[in-house]
């Protein structure tokens, strides 16, 4: 026994290396030094089994018990952080790569928008008829309706106080958080209400920009619009996408039961309520105090502008780490494969 540990004791001491560097830092490890540290754990365990079954060395089972439970812990056990540390780990990455992992299924409930938008907004000029159909009855922007009414809806509530436009805020997330909710929670019965759901509030942004179109307010309506639009219209289709990718896993679960499948479909769409709920009340705040403001037209379309590209590198950042770990991920589970037969092999040629 005595040359057995002389032999591996380097092994054991470079592990504990790992384990402690991982422990003061998990991110200082590269992703070879971790393939490197889930290795040494799997020859470790074995060398554990030897010696618990060959020797009586109480001291040295114990010793590779611990180091064995020490890295078993670094790599199968999430690392231990605080609330705010999670959650700011979530809007700094996770809610990204939660979006990106799922950009199959955003980008059909985004073509379901447009494509809704696109069909209301050309029956609506061609037939005005369609638009009186599908505009609410209460709502002043109807065709037929003056320039001069629609800019009076359009520059509205300008003038409120900041209590007002915080009670305001208040009710545009309240409603909002509902129907992107309505269109997530929806999706387990087959995607088939999502779906109708995408449309239809696509055709209600075709129906009213046709009527403003109609009217000469093109820019006038994208400036009113787009500072909160690209935030909450983005939510809503985030809400589709994971109404859709719940209703794939009803129609479509694979090798597993359609009740497992639906159940890890809504981890993650639970997660990503999270996220859009944070989106909705930014676009909520957005829309009451900046859209509310005398901010001029170039200004508002300059903010929707710095709105779309902060997303679009948002997005861009989710979609690199995610990559960065799959990768990590890959190595991980790959390279082990092969030294596992050859600890295998190794461990019973010494019997």
């Amino acid at each position: 026994m005595s040359h057995f540990f002389t032999r591996n004791k380097p092994i054991w001491d470079e592990l504990d290396q790992l384990v402690q560097r991982a422990r003061r830092s998990p991110k200082s490890l590269s992703p070879e030094e971790l393939s490197r540290l889930d290795s040494l754990y799997r020859r470790t365990t074995i060398h554990l089994a030897q010696v618990s079954t060959r020797s009586s060395d109480r001291q040295l089972q114990q010793y590779l018990n611990n180091l064995a439970s020490a890295a078993h812990s670094i790599i199968y056990l999430p690392p231990r952080q605080s609330i705010f540390q999670g959650a700011w780990q979530f809007a700094n990455e996770g809610f990204a790569r939660l979006i990106m992992r799922n950009w199959r299924y955003h980008l059909a409930s985004a073509m379901l928008l447009l494509s809704g938008a696109l069909l209301a907004f050309f029956a609506s000029l061609s037939d005005p008829v369609a638009a009186y159909a599908l505009m609410p009855m209460e709502d002043p922007r109807q065709p037929g309706a003056s320039r001069e009414q629609l800019l009076e809806v359009l520059r509205s509530g300008r003038e409120q106080g900041g209590g007002e436009k915080f009670f305001f805020a208040s009710f545009l997330f309240t409603h909002n958080l509902k129907i992107g909710i309505l269109a997530l929670g929806l999706g387990a019965l087959a995607a088939v209400p999502t779906v109708f759901l995408m449309v239809f509030n696509g055709m209600l942004i075709g129906s009213f920009v046709a009527i403003h179109y109609r009217a000469g307010l093109t820019t006038e309506m994208w400036a009113w619009i787009l500072p909160h639009g690209v935030t909450e219209i983005g939510a809503i289709i985030l809400c589709g996408g994971v109404g859709l990718r719940l209703g794939q896993a009803v129609i479509s679960p694979g090798l597993l039961s359609r009740m497992e499948s639906l159940r890890r479909a809504g981890v993650e769409a639970g997660a990503t309520a999270i996220g859009v709920a944070g989106m909705l009340l930014a676009a909520a705040i957005i829309e009451s105090f900046l859209r509310q403001s005398h901010l001029p037209t170039n200004a508002r379309l300059a903010f929707a502008a710095a709105t779309a590209i902060f997303w679009a590198l948002y997005l861009l950042h989710g979609a690199i780490r995610e990559r960065q770990c799959r990768r990590r991920e890959d190595l991980l589970a790959g390279t082990p494969a092969l030294d596992d037969r050859l600890f295998v092999t190794s461990a019973v040629g010494t019997r």
